[in-house]
């Protein structure tokens, strides 16, 4: 008695499945979001330059203790903290209401940082990292004050 031999199926789904995955985008495929841990280990103590659409766009400096302070580098400050929500880093800045939520993404060597809920084409990517402290004047610089009596 003969047994049939398996022939295998050729399946025109299977290939569709096969050409869309190799279809995206190599970073698409490559991203990740950093843990909270990562994202710790990675700006604690230091401070972080951002550019969107190839452009300068802001730096933020990030402390031990979660405290962080964010510059669009025009010379006004905004302190705030950070805190981690799901996979999400929040930020929760003082006088504004709502915190803001990031992912910080991990593309091989570049790392960036995307709104929740906005497209990939808005990210923010770091192009530099140093020790240096922000410039930020203190509130009211140049005001004189002379208590009343």
């Amino acid at each position: 008695m003969t047994l049939p031999v398996a022939r295998p199926i050729y399946s025109p789904m299977k290939y569709l499945a096969l050409a869309a995955a190799l279809a995206l985008p190599a970073p698409a495929l490559a991203e990740r979001i950093m843990t909270a841990k990562e994202f710790s280990d990675f700006v604690t103590g230091t401070t972080v330059y951002f550019e969107r659409r190839g452009q300068p766009y802001g730096a933020e400096q990030y402390r031990s203790t979660r405290e962080v302070i964010w510059t669009f580098l025009d010379g006004q400050c905004q302190r705030g903290t950070w805190f981690a929500e799901r996979d999400e880093i929040c930020f929760l800045y003082d006088g504004l209401p709502d915190a803001q939520c990031w992912h910080f993404i991990e593309d091989g060597d570049t790392r960036r940082a995307r709104l929740v809920g906005d497209p990939p084409e808005d990210d923010l990517v770091v192009v530099g990292q140093d020790n240096q402290l922000l410039d930020c004047p203190g509130p009211d610089v140049g005001v004189s004050y002379t208590p009343v009596e």
